[in-house]
C-alpha cells in the first residue's frame, strides 16, 4: 500500500498488464466482435421495450408490459437519478465488454493481497490465478455479467476489511464502503451473500484471536468501523436495493400466499423456493475432484474432441463421412455428474491447488485459518442434496438462505481461497528468517499430497461407469454402441487431464525445490510460476471460451430476428399479448418483438407463474382471455409455425356485471376454473372489504376503450350509461400504479387473482394509470445525500492520511 513515486509507477505497469492480458485473451473485441452470451439475448429481449422507449424519448421508464405481462424494470436495467456509484463503476470498467470484467477480476485480487502486505509480484500472480479460474471465465461466456460483476467486487471488500483489522481504519472504511457500495450495485446478492459468510468466518476466527490476544477493544472498534461502512454502501444503493425488495415480495422470490395445489389439495407453505428448486444444481462430492483435474467428469455437455475421440473413430468405421463425423464430435456429451446442465468444470487449477496446500503448512495465525476455514464449508455448501445434515440446516435456519438457488454457485468463495492461502504460501518461501530444512519440508509434503490426490483418482477409476443422467435419453438418439464410444471418451479425458494435472504439479515443484535451492531468484520463480498458471488455467479456459463465442457487434445488440410470423403480427398495430406455448414462461424471444405472457428471469412475478401452473398448463382459456392473448402461436400438419388468432380475448379493458366475493387466495385463484372472464370478475373480500356491491348493469352500448399507451402510462375512454365495473388487463402492481379518472385520483383494485379493477361511474370519462413509483422517489433523495457524505468521508480521510504522512516523515 506504499504510494511512493516508485510505488505508483509500479502499480500503473501492473494496471497496463491487466488490461493487456484482459484484451489478449478476448481479443475478438478489439476487432469490433462481441461475444454472445445466450443469458445476456434473453436479458435483451426482456428490457427492449424499455430500451426502445429511453431511445426515442429519453425517459426512463420503470414498467414494461413486453414480459409476464407487465413488470417493474428494476432488475433490467432501469437508471436510476443520483447514481453517483453506477458511474464510478463504468469509469472503472472501461473495457469493451467481456474483457471488463476480466480486467475487475485481475485489479480487485491485486487490491486484495496487496492490503494482506503481499509484495507486488507476487500479487500479480495471485490476481492472474483466480482471474484466469475457469469458473469465472465460463461465466462470461454464458453470459452471466451480474455475477462476475459482483465477483470482481468481492475481493476490493476483502480487502477493506483485512486494512480496518490492520489497524489502517481510515483506508479500511473507505475501501470498504466504496467497494461494497460498487458490489451492491453489481445486483447479484446471491454472490454478495455467498461473499458475506466468509466475512462471517473471517469475523469468528479474528473474534477467537482477539480473545487469546486480548484485543477485544480493538476488535470491536474494527467491526464498528466496518458496520458503518457498509451501512453507508446500502445508502449509497437505497434506491435499488428498496425497489428490489419490493419487486421481490410480488415475485416467486417472495413468501406465496397460497396454500393448495392446482388440484385443490394441501400445499406446503414456504418462506423462500422449493427444496429441489434451490438444490437442483448441487455440486457431487466426488465431482469435486475437478477443482484439481478439470474434466474428471466429463467436463460439459459439448465438449469437443475432434478426430482423437472413440465416437469419431467409430462413427467413420460405419461409414459416415469425416465431415459429419467431425460435426458429431465437436459437441460430445461427456458430462455424466450429478447437475442437470454443466457449461465447464469448476478448474482452479492443479498448481494453485498445489499451492494452496503449501500455504497450508507454510502459513500461519488467523490468515490461514479463515481463508481454509471459508474454502472447506464453501465445499461443503456446494454439495447441497449431496450433504444433506448441512444443507437442510442452512435451509431451514439460516437467514435467506432459502432465497438463492444453484447452490453449487457457492464455490466462488473457494475460488478465492485458494490462490489467496497459495500466494500467503510464497510469501513465507520469501522469508529469509525462515530455515530452509521447513521449507523443503513444506515442499515434500504439499508435493506428495497433490500427487496422491492424482493417484488416487486413478484408483478411483476403476469404481465409476461414466454414465450420466441423461444416458437413457442419448442411447434413444445414438444407439447402445455409439454411446460405449462416448463413455470411452469419458474415461479417455478423465485419464488424460489427470496426468496433465500431475504434470503441472511436478513442474511448479521443481521451479519451487530450484528456488528453495538458491538455484534461481525471486524474479524467475514469479514469471516461471506465472507462466505455469497461465499455461494451464488458460489451455482449459480456451477449450469453452474462445474466439468462436465472438460474433458481430450487431448479432449482439440484436439477438434476435423478426421472422414472417413476427412481421405478419406486428401488421396488427392494437395492444395485445402474444403467446407462443413452445417458449411457454421461460424465454424471451417474444418479448423482444411483441407484449409477452412470457419472459426469463430468475424472478418471475409471482401471480403470472401461479396463472401458468394453476391455469395456462391445463388449457384454460378464460385465463389467456383475459390476460388479452390475442394471437398464439401454433403450428399445422408439417410443422411450420403460425400465429393463431384468438376470437376471444377480451381486449385491453371491459366492463363485467358480476363481482365473484371470495375469502382467500386460494378460493380466488380456484374460482378462475369455472368462471366467465368476460361478464365476471373475482374478488377477494378479505382484501377490499368495501367491495360491497356485487351486480352492475352493462347495456350493449358500454365501451371503454384503450386510446394512448406508453409502458408506464396508459389513457382510456369509457362510455357507460350505469356506474359499472371495469376489468383491464394489466397485471396488478400494489406499489406505483396510480389511477386516475377525469384527473381525480380514484382507488383500483386487484381482480381475477392478478389483474387490476376499478369503479368506474356512468358518463363518458378519461381514465388513466400512471405508473410513479414512491420507491424511487424517496430512495434517490436518500442515495444523494449518501453519496455526498461518502464523497466527503473519501476526500477528508486521504488529505488527513496524506498529511498524517508528511508530519510523520518531517
Amino acid at each position: 500500500m506504499n504510494l511512493s513515486p516508485k510505488a505508483i509507477i509500479t502499480h500503473i505497469s501492473v494496471i497496463g498488464l491487466f488490461i493487456l492480458a484482459s484484451l489478449v485473451y478476448f481479443y475478438p473485441v478489439l476487432q469490433g466482435k462481441a461475444i454472445y452470451q445466450s443469458d445476456i439475448a434473453q436479458y435483451k429481449g426482456m428490457a427492449q421495450e424499455r430500451d426502445a422507449y429511453k431511445d426515442v424519448t429519453g425517459e426512463e421508464s420503470y414498467w414494461t408490459n413486453s414480459a409476464f405481462g407487465g413488470m417493474p424494470t428494476y432488475q433490467l436495467g432501469a437508471n436510476y437519478p443520483h447514481n453517483y456509484v453506477k458511474e464510478l463503476d463504468r469509469l472503472i470498467r472501461f473495457l469493451p465488454r467481456p474483457a471488463d470484467y476480466l480486467f475487475l477480476y485481475l485489479i480487485g485480487f491485486y487490491i486484495l493481497l496487496l492490503c494482506l502486505k503481499v509484495d507486488f509480484r507476487l500479487a500479480v500472480l495471485g490476481a492472474l490465478a483466480f482471474g484466469f479460474s475457469t469458473y469465472l471465465i465460463i461465466i462470461l461466456g454464458v453470459g452471466h455479467n451480474a455475477k462476475a460483476h459482483a465477483l470482481g467486487y468481492i475481493p476490493m471488500v476483502l480487502g477493506g476489511i483485512v486494512l480496518v483489522f490492520r489497524k489502517k481504519y481510515i483506508l479500511g472504511f473507505i475501501l470498504t464502503a466504496l467497494a461494497m457500495a460498487l458490489e451492491i450495485n453489481a445486483n447479484h446478492y446471491q454472490m454478495t451473500y455467498y461473499f458475506m459468510l466468509l466475512v462471517l468466518v473471517l469475523g469468528l476466527v479474528y473474534l477467537i484471536y482477539a480473545i487469546k490476544e486480548k484485543e477485544l477493544k480493538h476488535y470491536v472498534a474494527s467491526v464498528g468501523i466496518l458496520v458503518l461502512a457498509v451501512v453507508l454502501s446500502i445508502f449509497t444503493n437505497a434506491t435499488s436495493l428498496m425497489a428490489t425488495k419490493e419487486y421481490a415480495d410480488w415475485s416467486t422470490r417472495g413468501t406465496s400466499e397460497l396454500t393448495v395445489n392446482p388440484d385443490g389439495s394441501d400445499k406446503a407453505v414456504s418462506k423462500g423456493l422449493d427444496y429441489d428448486y434451490i438444490t437442483q444444481y448441487s455440486y457431487g462430492i466426488a465431482e469435486s475432484l475437478n477443482l484439481f483435474a478439470p474434466r474428471l467428469f466429463g467436463g460439459s455437455g459439448g465438449e469437443d474432441l475432434g478426430k482423437d475421440s472413440k465416437a469419431y473413430e467409430y462413427l467413420t468405421n460405419q461409414g459416415l463421412t469425416p465431415t459429419k463425423a467431425i460435426e458429431f464430435s465437436s459437441s460430445l456429451p461427456l458430462y455424466w455428474g450429478d447437475q442437470p446442465i454443466v457449461a465447464a468444470p469448476a478448474y482452479v487449477g492443479a498448481i494453485v491447488f498445489f499451492l494452496f496446500i503449501l500455504g497450508i503448512f507454510l502459513v500461519d495465525g488467523k490468515k490461514k485459518w479463515w481463508l481454509l476455514s471459508g474454502a472447506i464449508l464453501s465445499l461443503l455448501l456446494s454439495w447441497g442434496k449431496n450433504f444433506p445434515l448441512l444443507t437442510n440446516f442452512m435451509i431451514d435456519y439460516f437467514p435467506m438462505y432459502n432465497k438463492f438457488r444453484a447452490v453449487s454457485s457457492i464455490q466462488v468463495v473457494l475460488e478465492l481461497c485458494l490462490p489467496v492461502l497459495g500466494i500467503l504460501g510464497i510469501r513465507e518461501l520469501f522469508k529469509s528468517t525462515m530455515d530452509k530444512t521447513e521449507k523443503l519440508k513444506a515442499l515434500k509434503l504439499s508435493f506428495f499430497i497433490s500427487v496422491g490426490l492424482g493417484i488416487l483418482i486413478f484408483l478411483l477409476k476403476g469404481f465409476f461407469d461414466f454414465e450420466g443422467l441423461r444416458d437413457e435419453t442419448y442411447r434413444g438418439y445414438f444407439g447402445d454402441e455409439l454411446m460405449t464410444m462416448i463413455q470411452r471418451d469419458r474415461e479417455a479425458v478423465y485419464v488424460s487431464d489427470t496426468i496433465r494435472s500431475l504434470i503441472y504439479v511436478a513442474l511448479a515443484a521443481a521451479v519451487l525445490w530450484f528456488f528453495i535451492k538458491d538455484k534461481i531468484n525471486k524474479n524467475i520463480l514469479v514469471f516461471a510460476l506465472g507462466a505455469l498458471i497461465i499455461f494451464d488455467l488458460v489451455g482449459v479456459d480456451l477449450r469453452y471460451v474462445n474466439e468462436d463465442d465472438f460474433v458481430r457487434q450487431r448479432q449482439v445488440n440484436e439477438p434476435f430476428q423478426a421472422n414472417q410470423l413476427d412481421q405478419m403480427i406486428m401488421q396488427d398495430d392494437s395492444i395485445y399479448r402474444v403467446f407462443d406455448p413452445q417458449e411457454g414462461i421461460n424465454g424471451a424471444r417474444t418479448s423482444y418483438f411483441h407484449k409477452s405472457i412470457g419472459g426469463y428471469h430468475a424472478a418471475k412475478p409471482r401471480a403470472l407463474q401461479n396463472l401458468f401452473e394453476y391455469h395456462l398448463y391445463r388449457n384454460n382459456l378464460q385465463v389467456l382471455n383475459m390476460l388479452n392473448v390475442k394471437y398464439i402461436i401454433q403450428q399445422d400438419e408439417e410443422g411450420n409455425s403460425f400465429p393463431g388468432v384468438n376470437p376471444d380475448a377480451n381486449g385491453n379493458a371491459w366492463f363485467v356485471d358480476q363481482l365473484i366475493p371470495v375469502s382467500s387466495a386460494n378460493e380466488e385463484i380456484l374460482k378462475l376454473k369455472d368462471f366467465n372472464s368476460k361478464t365476471q370478475a373475482v374478488v377477494n373480500n378479505r382484501e377490499y372489504p368495501d367491495l360491497t356491491k356485487l351486480r352492475y348493469e352493462v347495456d350493449s352500448l358500454a365501451s371503454i376503450d384503450l386510446v394512448e399507451y406508453r409502458p408506464d402510462y396508459l389513457k382510456y375512454t369509457s362510455n357507460n350509461s350505469n356506474d359499472g365495473f371495469a376489468v383491464f388487463s394489466e397485471m396488478h402492481y400494489p406499489s406505483g400504479w396510480n389511477a386516475f379518472v377525469d384527473g381525480e385520483p380514484q382507488k383500483h383494485f386487484k381482480v381475477d387473482y392478478a389483474l387490476r379493477g376499478m369503479k368506474v361511474p356512468a358518463g363518458q370519462h378519461q381514465i388513466e394509470f400512471k405508473f410513479e413509483p414512491e420507491v424511487v422517489e424517496t430512495g434517490s433523495q436518500i442515495t444523494l445525500a449518501s453519496n455526498i457524505l461518502l464523497g466527503l468521508i473519501i476526500v477528508g480521510g486521504l488529505g488527513f492520511t496524506l498529511f498524517s504522512r508528511k508530519k510523520e516523515d518531517s
